[in-house]
């Protein structure tokens, strides 16, 4: 049997390959990158939402958000309009083509993560979290800018990185290929 250290790096693995797979189904079926749905979302919930409050709500800094906004814009889902009330104020919507990609929900994998932990008891929530937590600490992480957004990959989604993030992974160098694994439903993702 595997140390306890084997097993850790094969839960992290595991749930990093699940975060990746989402996101190569989130942008081969939508279009979209996880971050650039999750703005998009937010757009949707708070039609004319100003940058700040934006960046806030989703936990990233205001240039990250103000990038993914300069993407969305470019492929015509969103349009920024100055506030009629203060002309410095720049706000966000939905243009028809953004809001028709979103005529029926994104499936954002955060969502079913966090109906699941819900169920969980208080004690066992507060443990992942200390959990998780120091494990971002030991890999160096606790600083890094992340929302509350379970997805993979950079935050552009021109048509060639949508067609990347469809193409199956590489195996790491020193991990087995899926198909040398054996082991069902890993040789191509779905």
């Amino acid at each position: 049997m595997p140390d306890i250290g084997e097993q850790i790096l094969t839960a992290l693995r595991r749930v990093t390959r699940a975060v990746d797979r989402y996101s190569r189904q989130l942008a081969q079926n939508h279009g979209l990158t996880g971050p650039q749905a999750l703005i998009m979302t937010q757009v949707a919930r708070s039609d004319g939402i100003g940058m700040g409050e934006l960046a806030r709500r989703v936990n990233l800094s205001q240039g990250t958000v103000t990038d993914i906004a300069n993407r969305l814009e470019s492929r015509q889902l969103l349009v920024r309009q100055r506030d009629s009330a203060d002309r410095r104020r720049v706000t966000l919507s939905l243009t028809p083509a953004g809001k028709a990609l979103l005529s029926s929900p994104l499936p954002l994998l955060q969502e079913d993560f966090l109906a699941q932990l819900k169920q969980l008891q208080d004690w066992e929530q507060s443990q992942l979290l200390s959990s998780l937590q120091r494990i971002a600490e030991m890999m160096h992480a606790q600083d890094l800018d992340a929302a509350p957004l379970l997805t993979s990959g950079g935050l552009a989604a021109t048509p060639e990185a949508v067609v990347q993030a469809t193409q199956p992974l590489a195996p790491l160098p020193d991990e087995p290929s899926d198909q040398d694994t054996g082991r069902p439903g890993e040789s191509t993702p779905d």
